[in-house]
């Protein structure tokens, strides 16, 4: 596989590579290039950090954004975090960035989801999210995407994916502590 994805910050430019199949990771990699855009532009007071600190960087930041939208890419982030950032430190001293880029790529989607419809009211979950685990948290999430794919009712469709919302969230805020946890 190619270049999955490159930032110009000479020409401010974005560039994501025409040949991965799966769109959750073109989209993880628009993520990943457009923290390196506001992290790493010429402009942006770490422009000068080793690569391997932006790489950590824009990496976490997309991860965050990802789980955000309830699309677990653990899988490939969180090795390619572990081959960028060999010392904890490069993470303990990149996460106050990674944070403020994280909660702007979050606002940025959030917003997106709201003009296009996506989201409505939110209400409050039927059961209490926090008190599930992980596993339990994705299957629903899972579960909840197939039944939106099936339901045929505008309405019902909205729901649905008002509590696909609520388990975003969730997914975002228990990311973020662990991140701060790190």
């Amino acid at each position: 596989m190619g270049l999955r994805g490159i930032f110009n910050p000479a020409l401010m430019k974005i560039v994501i590579g025409g040949d991965e199949p799966d769109n959750a990771l073109k989209l993880k990699t628009l993520y990943h290039e457009y923290a390196h855009s506001q992290l790493h532009g010429l402009k942006s007071a770490f422009k000068d950090r080793p690569r391997a600190y932006q790489e950590t960087q824009a990496e976490a930041v997309a991860y965050v954004a990802m789980q955000n939208i309830g699309v677990d890419t653990g899988n490939y982030s969180l090795g390619y975090v572990a081959t960028w950032a060999k010392d904890k430190a490069v993470i303990h001293s990149a996460l106050s960035e990674i944070q403020q880029v994280s909660n702007k790529v979050i606002e940025l989607s959030d917003g997106l989801t709201k003009q296009l419809g996506l989201q409505e009211a939110r209400k409050e979950p039927e059961h209490d999210l926090k008190k599930l685990s992980a596993h339990d948290l994705n299957k629903s999430y899972q579960g909840l995407q197939q039944q939106v794919q099936q339901a045929r009712n505008p309405q019902q469709k909205s729901e649905l994916k008002n509590k696909l919302n609520d388990i975003h969230h969730e997914i975002s805020n228990r990311t973020q502590k662990q991140l701060q946890a790190l």
